[in-house]
């Protein structure tokens, strides 16, 4: 990432478990988990505008002189993976491997820079086991009272701080926990709210061997265990789409909270809002996607996709609108043109704006408009700064991730 000249600013991000803009504060090294992908199906926009939104949080960090360690998962064994290799008679090893490589083309098209540990639940497997087992020799979890398959549950209330990130009614939790992957009336549990740490070896699934019995992970417990054993407890962010707020995050929380016995997993809890298309939030459910790689593949300009769903706050649901793409295109030719002038007018006023407003969480609406402002006077007047594209380059690259 270039060096961009001046003063950078410190970075503020809202945190869903207070609800406030507060400083983000790491040390020498800040540390960033973003939860990654299922892989059984292709990249969305839903799935971009999530990942662009910690790519800025990486590059400012960078931009204030921090190392950046950034752990990101990819849950290449679960229910929906499993099930669209048997919808469509697919190996799931192939579906995930060959999802995932398609993931990692369009986050490079992006211009998103890479996670320093990028792990598979697969490779995951013995540090989640362990994870598991201290939670049940800590009374923290219990096998199902289910003589066929004795799945091992988190008792939901073990940290005595439940539901502190969400900050959502008991009623509220019920309703998202049986929409969101949970099981709330199975039988043999104990709470309708206990979570799924170990799934025991069903007929035609796969499983590992392992201390538990045979089985394979939950969903929430591969996070606690991924991100805890690479950033410790109480690393800077923990980032995701706000459907994640529960019960994904609030249970990888508990988990690891109950495991090592500190709080807060994570001192920074971030979610970026939903992309929608035609006034329904994009998934795979409603079969609504607009996938990156048809994009690219129809010729279209990768920086132009980022500065569309740049657009928009990250915190907001937002429509994705033929109309936002071709306001991007435009918005790029018009910067491409400006910063490829000769001279122009001084940029170090738009870089200070430009680095303001994102350091005050990840304001992309004004940044935008602050270096459309510049590119205006640019082409309508010109200037005598030679500095001034080349400036504006440097920084458009590498605090917005955009190549002019």
């Amino acid at each position: 990432m270039p060096r961009v000249p001046g003063d950078p600013r410190p970075l503020r991000l809202f945190d869903t478990a207070t609800g406030e803009v507060r400083p983000t504060a790491p040390g020498d090294t800040a540390r960033l988990y973003v939860c990654g992908i299922t892989p059984y199906d292709a990249t969305h926009l839903g799935h971009a505008a999530t990942y662009l939104a910690f790519d800025l949080v990486h590059r400012i960090w960078l931009d204030n002189g921090h190392n950046v360690h950034y752990v990101q998962n990819v849950t290449d064994v679960d229910d929906p993976l499993l099930e669209r290799a048997e919808r469509d008679q697919d190996d799931w090893v192939v579906l995930a491997m060959r999802e995932t490589a398609l993931f990692r083309e369009d986050m490079e098209a992006l211009r998103v820079l890479p996670p320093q540990d990028y792990v598979g639940i697969v490779e995951a497997i013995p540090e989640i086991v362990e994870v598991v087992a201290k939670l049940v020799a800590d009374g923290h979890a219990y096998r199902a009272d289910d003589p066929e398959y004795p799945d091992i549950y988190y008792s939901h209330d073990a940290t005595g701080r439940f539901g502190y990130e969400s900050n959502y009614s008991a009623e509220q939790m019920r309703e998202l926990f049986a929409e969101r992957g949970g099981d709330p009336d199975r039988p043999g549990k104990r709470h309708p709210l206990d979570a799924l740490l170990w799934r025991m070896k069903r007929p035609g699934e796969p499983s590992w061997p392992s201390e538990l019995g045979e089985g394979r992970p939950g969903w929430h417990v591969e996070c606690s265990a991924i991100a805890h054993n690479r950033l410790g407890m109480g690393f800077d962010v923990q980032g995701g789409g706000s459907d994640l707020i529960f019960p994904h995050h609030e249970y990888s929380a508990a988990h690891a909270e109950a495991q090592t016995g500190q709080h807060p997993f994570a001192r920074h809890y971030v979610h970026a809002g939903m992309i929608g298309l035609d006034g329904e939030k994009m998934s795979k459910s409603r079969g609504n996607l607009v996938f990156v790689s048809k994009l690219r593949a129809q010729k279209v300009d990768p920086n132009a996709i980022r500065l569309a769903l740049l657009a928009g706050h990250y915190r907001s649901d937002r429509p994705w609108t033929q109309s936002l793409l071709d306001e991007a295109l435009e918005r790029l030719a018009k910067w491409r043109r400006a910063a490829t002038l000769p001279s122009g007018p001084s940029a170090v006023d738009t870089v200070s704006r430009l680095r303001d407003h994102l350091g005050n969480d990840l304001d992309t609406p004004k940044a935008l408009a602050a270096v459309d402002a510049w590119a205006d006077e640019a082409l309508a007047h010109g200037g005598s700064d030679t500095h001034g594209p080349s400036q504006i380059r440097t920084a458009v690259d590498a605090l917005l991730g955009v190549e002019l």
